[in-house]
């Protein structure tokens, strides 16, 4: 296995220390003590804490759309059940240890300006969720597979709310029920 180099290194530490407690209240300093780096080596990698931010971001959402893809092909074959074990991969990461919410809703709310880079980041990687579930509507063949990837992803999104707000153990349940009223009623 090849040594993993100082930019993913860097970008990994910075990844779970901004998941953990925000971007703004994580510094410089604790990221380079946390990855073991020199303040030199992480200048070298990244100009900014905003370009290592963006780094971080756009690795959260290469991580967290293949696992949700991997893992929902794994737990169901047909696009129906897979519509379906969305809420059961999400289920799961719910009750992963240090589990903080989604990263990309709390950046825009760090980064509320609408033209901030990691605002952007954050949107297209929401785009990008919806565009996965939007495929799996088609290929199951939904009547209208947009509204109906929008109605899972609003189900989605506010499971998470749910569960890491208002420490509801229960909400990938529920909304996979709920979801389960949209397939019936968009594919049968």
């Amino acid at each position: 296995m090849p040594a993993i180099s100082k930019r993913e290194q860097i970008i990994t530490e910075a990844l779970r220390l901004f998941y953990q407690n925000g971007f703004n209240a994580t510094g410089i300093d604790r990221i380079i003590t946390e990855a073991g780096v020199s303040k030199k080596t992480l200048y070298n990698h990244f100009r900014s804490k905003d370009e290592l931010v963006l780094a971080t971001l756009r690795k959260r959402d290469e991580l967290f759309r293949n696992n949700l893809m991997r893992e929902t092909e794994r737990l169901a074959s047909t696009p129906r059940e897979q519509l379906l074990a969305v809420f059961d991969v999400i289920a799961a990461w719910f009750q992963e240890k240090g589990f903080s919410g989604c990263m990309f809703i709390n950046a825009a709310a760090e980064f509320s300006d609408t033209q901030d880079p990691c605002r952007i980041v954050s949107a297209e990687h929401k785009r990008l969720v919806c565009d996965y579930i939007r495929g799996l509507a088609e290929q199951a063949g939904a009547k209208d597979p947009d509204n109906l990837s929008k109605q899972l992803n609003l189900l989605i999104e506010g499971a998470i709310v749910c569960t890491y707000v208002g420490a509801d153990s229960d909400a990938a349940g529920r909304a996979k029920e709920m979801a389960n009223v949209f397939l019936h009623s968009a594919l049968d």
